[in-house]
Parts: structure tokens; sequence; C-alpha cells
């Protein structure tokens, strides 16, 4: 492969087509991913892989370590090439059999398959988590090597911003970015086009692009994913965008938690640098321009804007009021523009495929696809990409697979921290930015966290309330103090010592927090309480009234007992209690000392007869 810089637009199509013949001697590619399945042992099974794999014969099969295939719950999962088989909970041991019966013979390994209808799906566009999207962002996750620009390059990477700064002015790039009707997805779904016109018709010959990889909701990897899976896409995408605005320096602050997202983008962007993408005179266009990445100490409020650039400047991560906005003052007091992750991930796509194709997905509320994160309560987890309006009801039960162990859906908590829960009788909703917020929620970054009813809603909004609380920079009263009254309600309440008048000071004090705070941050950390006082009242009335957690969490409104009709007397019980709260001979009734039990549960879990009851 060539170690000289592209110097223009056809050195680039030959050097794609000079990956491609190589890719061609290729018979079979074992895509393995490498990212949040490392957790489930991936690293071993891609190096088995290889050692099985390294013997005469097989030079035309080539194991490749990917980005994230997106069906996380049957973690590790691989994708053989080019039939696009999947098989998912993929062990070391598991190794010779593939080998042998689907890279050799060709034939299926059932057990290996995602199970559909009693049947087993072994193409991935078979799989009902799959054929309910439309992967577009996503569409090279966990089909490339993040770690090879030629992977990337094969893939089409570069080729939109080769078009933008080879055959389009900068006026023409916002112009097409405005028509196609993108909205950040960062969480506030301002306008992109309008925001980057901005930037470049503010004051000032030096100006800077942002990249914000600051994601710090609870349950969301969105970001992270297209980090770890397609670095280059999200790099074109901020070259587009410098080039829009007349930026020649750019940053992308991402989050420490993130190594591989932080080890993946560092190599991209030397590669990118190593064959001229980023730089002096980029594709002999006159267009300079380089990116710097900065880790960030995982604030929550540093995913606000002016906070960020405080943080970026080596300052506490603060916000500052608006105005000025960073279009016209941002980072050393510049004009700035800053995009997340997934915002900047689009930009390729519209400049290669034409702001019509992008504007015809979606609906009025929203353009293009949503990427979201499928979290909690709900058989099949992962990256979910959907065009926007998809309902929540199709993402949850027809891409989702519904509610596991025959429990029923409750809500889902929709847009992080900042975010609202959504009842079970808004299931038709259209996840798009206007239909999101009349039900009192944000789409923020895309975070989705399904409840079923075993999820305390009081316990939820306490939960929430704690982490906006505890991540609140303090600079303003309403936020500092008014999140800490708030979570202190909700404490009082579910420990059983709230009184009918701390529903009315709850909600009054939320929409105070909410209209007085600087950030946002603060205006949005009352959604998930306001949100569940509107469709879950019942159950704060049920903490207050009658000293009651409907759902047995809140452990100070429940007791563990064992029903002597349904014990088998098999211990099971006994052996997990971790305080030795319960007694009990083999094979006879067992019992719980209510004045020892801890009530942390692991009795109730291990019961194979049901007998351990909560009430």
């Amino acid at each position: 492969m060539r170690d000289k810089k592209l110097k223009n637009y056809e050195d680039l199509k030959s050097l794609h087509k000079e990956i491609d013949e190589e890719k061609s001697k290729v018979k079979s590619r074992v895509l393995v991913c490498m990212t949040g399945c490392r957790a489930k042992g991936a690293e071993e099974l891609a190096r088995t892989f290889r050692e099985k794999l390294d013997v005469p014969g097989m030079e035309e099969i080539e194991v490749v370590d990917v980005g994230c295939h997106g069906q996380c719950s049957r973690a590790p999962l691989i994708m053989i090439e080019p039939e696009e088989l999947l098989y998912g909970d993929v062990k070391p041991k598991d190794v010779d059999e593939i080998i042998k019966e689907t890279l050799i013979n060709g034939r299926v390994i059932p057990r290996l398959c995602a199970e559909v209808e009693g049947r087993a799906a072994a193409k991935a566009p078979d799989i009902p988590f799959y054929s309910g999207q439309e992967r577009d962002v996503l569409k090279n996750c966990g089909r490339i090597d993040p770690q090879k620009i030629e992977d990337a390059v094969a893939a089409g990477s570069y080729d939109a911003a080769a078009k933008a700064l080879t055959t389009l002015s900068p006026e023409d790039v916002i112009t097409i970015v405005k028509d196609s009707g993108l909205r950040g997805r960062g969480g506030a779904g301002f306008p992109t086009g309008l925001k980057w016109g901005f930037a470049q018709q503010a004051a000032g010959n030096e100006k800077y692009l942002i990249c914000n990889a600051d994601e710090g909701d609870p349950g969301a990897f969105m970001d992270r994913a297209l980090l770890e899976g397609t670095p280059h896409q999200v790099i074109e995408g901020m070259l587009i965008a410098a080039y829009a605005i007349g930026a020649n320096n750019g940053f992308i602050y991402v989050r420490a938690e993130y190594p591989i997202a932080v080890e993946h983008v560092t190599m991209a962007l030397e590669q990118a640098r190593e064959y001229g993408l980023l730089g002096n005179n980029i594709l002999n266009s006159g267009f300079d321009f380089d990116i710097q990445l900065r880790k960030g100490a995982g604030a929550f409020v540093c995913g606000e804007e002016t906070a960020l650039i405080a943080s970026l400047e080596g300052k506490r991560g603060m916000p500052r009021p608006r105005p000025p906005f960073p279009a016209n003052a941002g980072f050393r007091g510049k004009p700035t523009n800053i995009n997340n992750v997934e915002t900047l991930a689009n930009i390729p796509l519209i400049i290669e495929e034409g702001s019509e194709a992008f504007h015809a997905k979606g609906n009025e509320g929203g353009r293009g696809t949503k990427i979201f994160a499928l979290a909690g309560k709900v058989k099949e987890t992962g990256l979910v990409e959907v065009p926007m309006g998809t309902t929540l009801r199709q993402i949850v039960f027809d891409v989702g697979g519904g509610v596991p162990d025959g429990h029923t859906f409750k809500a889902a908590q929709i847009g992080g921290p900042s975010g609202g829960c959504v009842p079970a009788q808004h299931l038709d909703l259209p996840l798009d930015y206007e239909s999101v917020k009349e039900v009192g929620a944000i789409m923020g970054s895309g975070g989705l966290v399904v409840m079923d009813d075993r999820t305390c809603m009081v316990d939820v909004a306490r939960f929430f309330l704690e982490f906006t609380q505890k991540e609140s920079c303090g600079k303003c009263v309403p936020c500092r103090v008014g999140t800490r009254q708030l979570a202190d309600i909700l404490n009082k309440i579910c420990d059983g010592k709230g009184e009918p008048k701390d529903l009315k000071k709850l909600e009054s004090l939320a929409k105070e927090v909410k209209a007085g705070s600087l950030c946002g941050l603060g205006q949005t950390a009352p959604n998930p309480v306001l949100t569940t006082l509107e469709f879950f009242r019942d159950e704060y009335e049920a903490h207050i009234n009658e000293k009651r957690c409907p759902a047995g969490v809140c452990k100070e409104l429940i007791s563990f007992s064992i029903t002597v009709d349904d014990c088998i007397g098999c211990g099971l019980c006994k052996k997990a209690c971790p305080v030795d709260a319960i007694t009990g001979d083999s094979k006879q009734p067992h019992f719980i000392d209510p004045d020892a039990c801890i009530k942390c549960g692991a009795c109730h879990e291990v019961c194979p007869t049901n007998a351990v009851v909560i009430s």
C-alpha cells in the first residue's frame, strides 16, 4: 500500500481502487466485534480464530477486529462475510466448529443464530433487531476495521470531503446541510446548517470547530460506538464542517472513560495526517485543517457547550450566560462551532447522497435517522438506528423484542437524566424532537431505557435527581440548591416518611428549578420528576399515604416473607442470604427473621418456587 500523501481527488480514487484489488483476494471475512464485546471475551475469541486459521490453505480467510455490530444482548458477536451470517454468544470452544461447518463447508450452525418464531435466523437482514432498522450512519460500524484507514477508504470515507473541498464552496455546503433538515443530535435539536451559518458569518479569521464527544448520560453509548467503530467518518464530518465555517483548527473533546475510543481516534488522526487528509493544502484544495484530541475528566456538565469550552481552555467546567454565543465568542473568545459526534457522522452521508435523500427520511419533527442506545428491561439491547418519527412501540417491541420474562412495559426514560419517563399510554408516540417535548421529555443524545412493572417510578426519579445533583457545577442557586432539595424530598418519600404536602412542594420546586437555572443541565434536571408526577402520581400517593411501594423496590416500605405452603425446603434462600436472616431445616419450610433481614432481595432472586414474597 502506498505511503505517500494524497495530492488530489484522483489520488484518493486511485487508492480506493488499489485497496479494492487487494481485498478481492480475500474469500471470507470473520468480523469480530472488538469494542463492547471485549467484556464478554471477544479478544480471546479473535485470537483463537487467528491461531486456528494460521495454517496452509486458509490464506483466503481474514479475521478482522471491528466495531459494534449493534445487538449487544447476544455478545460476543461475529459476522461472516460475504454471506452476512451473524453468530451470537460465540465462545472460543465454538471456533473449530465454525471453521469446519461454516467457513469450509458453507453450513449454518443453528444454535449460534438468533431464534425467530421458532427457527434459526442466520443472516442479519432476517433478524427483527436489524430488519426493523435503517442503518445509515451505522452502515460501516461492525463492517470495517476502525484501526485501518484503508478499510475506511474502501467503504467510501473521505469521498464526501473530497467532493466538498474540490467541487463545492463553503456556502454550497451550508446550503446543502440546511436543506437536508439535519438537527443537532446532541439533545437540543438546533438546525445544524443554521448553526454553521452563524459561525461562518461571524467576524474574525481565526475560528474553531469542536466535536463534543462528552457523552455523559447513564445508559448512552451511541457516540462511543461511532468513535470506536468508524472514527474516520467523524473526522470526515469535521473536515467538511471546518471547510464550511472557515475553521483551520479542531478539537475532539472525549471523556477519558472511553479508552478504546481514545485509542482508535488517536490512531485515525495520525493516519489521516499521513495520507494528507488532515494538515496543509488538503487534496490540493488550498484548505488547511488539523484536529487535536482532548480528554475530559467525565463531568456531566461539560456536555454543555460553554462548560466544555471552559474545560478545553484549562478552566473549571462551568457554563456561562449566553449571549454571546460560541458562534461569535467561543474558544479563546474566537468564533466556534460545536457539534456532537452523531451530528458530524451524518455530514458525509448528506454531502454524498444529497439533501433531498436525507430530507426524505423522518418527519416534520426531525429528518434523517436517529441512533438510540436501547437498554433496560427489553429482550434485545444494543445500538438501534431508525428514521426519525419511528414510534416507541416499534423500537421496544419490533426491534427490541419486547419486555422479557412475561412482564409488562411500564415506561421508557428518553433523553437520559435530562429527559423524561414516557408511559405505556404513549407507546405510539413518534420519536422526534417535537413529539417528545409534548410529553415532557427531550430527545437528548439518544439514551432509551426501558422499564417494566418491577420498576418503582419514584425511585427512578430519585436516581436521576441524585445524579444531576451530584453533577451540578454549583454555579447558579436554582440548580445547586434546588436539585438538592428535590433529591431530599424524593429520598424522604422513598424512605416512607413522605407527607401529602410533599407532592405540591415537589412539583412547584421542580418548575422553579426548570425556569431559573442557568444552563441546560439545571433547566432539564426536573424532567424525570415532572413526568413521573404526571403519569405515575398514584405511585407517589401509595408511598406517602399507604407507606407502600407498589413495585416492591423501596427498602423501607417492603418486607420479605416465605409462604410455607410453597416452600420446598431447598435451602437456596438460606445459602444466598448474606446476613443469616433465614432459618429452616432441609426439606422443611424456611423462615425469615424480619429484624435481621436487610432486604437485599437475594432470597427472592434464587427461590425456584416463588415462595419468597415481597409485601
